[in-house]
C-alpha cells in the first residue's frame, strides 16, 4: 500500500516518540474506526453534488488528512501484526470473483447471496 520509504518513514516517527507501547492491535483497530468515522463525517448528509462541490474545495485537504489518518493506522496494524496489505487485498479480490462472478455482478449492488 505505502512505499518503503514511506512506511519507514512513518515507523521513524513513531519509534522516535516511544508510541509503539500504546499501538497495540486493539487500540490501532479502535482508532481506525474512530478516523473512518471523521472521513464519514466529511460527507455525512451531503447530496452527490455537495460532495462534489466538496472535493473540489480547500475542504479537499481535510478529506485527504482523513485518509492519510487511515493509511497511517492500517500501515501500522499491517506492519505490527505482519499482514501483507498487497498479499491480503490481492487474496481477498480472489474470493470476491468467485462470489461475485461478472456474469451475475455486473451492474448490480444486491450482496451475493441475495
Amino acid at each position: 500500500m505505502l512505499s518503503d520509504s514511506t512506511l519507514t518513514a512513518l515507523l521513524e516517527f513513531r519509534r522516535q516518540r516511544n508510541w509503539e507501547q500504546f499501538h497495540k492491535p486493539k487500540e490501532l483497530a479502535a482508532a481506525l474506526t474512530v478516523e473512518a468515522s471523521e472521513l464519514l463525517e466529511l460527507f455525512q448528509w451531503k447530496s452527490h453534488e455537495e460532495v462534489a462541490r466538496l472535493l473540489d474545495s480547500a475542504k479537499r485537504e481535510r478529506v485527504a488528512e482523513e485518509i492519510a489518518d487511515i493509511a497511517i493506522l492500517l500501515s501500522y496494524l499491517c506492519h505490527d501484526i505482519g499482514i501483507d496489505v498487497n498479499a491480503a487485498v490481492l487474496s481477498k479480490l480472489r474470493k470476491n470473483e468467485a462470489k461475485y462472478p461478472v456474469d451475475k455482478a455486473y451492474g448490480n449492488a444486491k450482496k451475493y447471496d441475495e
